[in-house]
């Protein structure tokens, strides 16, 4: 088991992580809102790395999991740049970013922040840009005005919440209408049964990427987690495959 380390970022606060070396370039997992490292994908993807020698990289945002804050401070601008913070910090080189949900929206951001050093993205039911397509218009007027709104949790037994700040900084950070300069490898996995992030959003961000690689995997009977065995098999399947095509 990689034990859980801890970085101290520039606020002084402590963001929990698992780094595991090996070759390059090294997988990123990217939770999705409010989730952690601890989540199954997560770990399916820690330990095929661990079995094939790769480095590999965990992390709970600020707020989140193990890492000190509250979530009602966390940014998309600010969770990425804690991540490349600690990127820096561990020396990491080459990287493949791996974003679930609201951690696809955060890869295309550290995609651009890091340049040349992201070698691939893989987005398992990724929701860039989901303030403007997954909110109606009443929620944007309340969030607009400095106010927090909550939604219904599928999940667990509180409801979820959106706050104006998050809302306010991730509506600069929009990706969809204007386009992605990345041109690595691109695997899009989406369940056409997803009840919270459409899968025509994959559709989309394909549309808008720039790489001419890019393969959208649509999971008739998929929900949003995309967590059975079966799911994450087809998961590793795409890390295995890029890792051939880039040995290649």
């Amino acid at each position: 088991m990689t034990d859980v380390a801890r970085f101290t970022l520039p606020s002084g606060q402590q963001m929990a992580y698992r780094h595991l070396a090996g070759t390059s370039p090294t997988i990123i997992f990217l939770p999705g809102y409010m989730s952690d490292m601890a989540g199954g994908k997560a770990q399916a993807v820690l330990q095929w790395a661990r079995e094939h020698g790769r480095g590999c990289l965990l992390l709970d945002y600020t707020g989140c999991g193990e890492s000190d804050g509250d979530f009602a401070d966390g940014r998309l601008s600010k969770w990425r740049d804690e991540i490349v913070g600690l990127i820096d910090h561990l020396g990491i080189g080459p990287v493949q970013l791996v974003g679930s949900s609201m951690g696809g929206w955060l890869m295309l951001l550290l995609a651009e922040a890091l340049g040349e050093r992201a070698k691939a993205l893989v987005g398992i039911a990724p929701a860039p840009d989901f303030t403007e397509w997954g909110l109606s218009q009443s929620q944007r007027i309340e969030l607009a005005a400095g106010r927090t709104i909550y939604e219904d949790n599928p999940y667990g037994p509180e409801p979820t919440p959106t706050h104006a700040g998050f809302f306010s900084d991730a509506e600069r950070h929009k990706r969809l209408a204007s386009g992605i300069a990345f041109d690595g490898p691109v695997r899009l996995i989406h369940g056409q049964a997803d009840a919270d992030v459409p899968w025509e959003i994959s559709i989309n961000l394909a549309r808008a990427l720039r790489s001419a690689d890019v393969q959208v995997h649509l999971i008739k009977d998929g929900d949003h987690r995309l967590s059975r065995p079966a799911d994450i098999a087809l998961l590793l399947r795409e890390l295995a495959g890029l890792a051939a095509g880039q040995d290649a």
